[in-house]
């Protein structure tokens, strides 16, 4: 396993290089993926802030997302994860946003997705959303997982190159 300052050196040092600026929204990676961000030294040239989004009255008082804003809308869903990247992006003036919501286990959520199941999105000049599923029920391995494939989906991004599969 990779440590946070690897799995966020690479994304973070193309950031820096292009003097563009992130911020971080995600649910069931627990805060994994902005402590990957800020692992590494530097990481002020290009992080912004970021939160953990993992229930409704989070979403409402972090990101003022309201029913209106969800209508037709399920929480672990690439269109919800598309919603919190713009979103946090909009509220910290970043040029890019990251997103990411899911199910890490040991069970899937009440919308029927299994454990192992996440969406992630990126807002800025490319934007894009992903869905991955590990099928696993490894609450820790899929909070790690869910970790390394939003900084994948977003340094793919970030270098306006093709979204590499999960």
């Amino acid at each position: 396993m990779k440590s946070l300052n690897a799995l966020g050196a690479a994304v973070g040092e193309l950031l820096k290089q292009r003097e563009q600026t992130l911020a971080v929204a995600e649910s069931s990676a627990g805060g994994l993926i902005n402590a990957a961000l800020v692992a590494v030294p530097g990481a002020s040239a290009y992080y912004l802030g970021g939160c953990i989004v993992y229930t409704r009255p989070g979403r409402s008082a972090l990101l003022r997302i309201t029913k209106e804003d969800m209508a037709g809308m399920r929480s672990a869903s690439e269109p919800f994860a598309q919603l919190l990247a713009r979103r946090i992006r909009a509220s910290l003036g970043a040029t890019w946003g990251l997103a990411e919501t899911g199910a890490a286990g040991p069970t899937g959520n009440r919308y029927g997705d299994p454990a192992g199941h996440a969406c992630f999105a990126v807002a800025g000049p490319v934007e894009a959303a992903v869905t991955l599923k590990t099928w696993s029920a490894d609450r820790e391995a899929n909070m790690w997982a869910f970790t390394r494939r939003a900084l994948e989906l977003l340094e793919a991004c970030v270098r306006g190159g093709k979204v590499p599969p999960a």
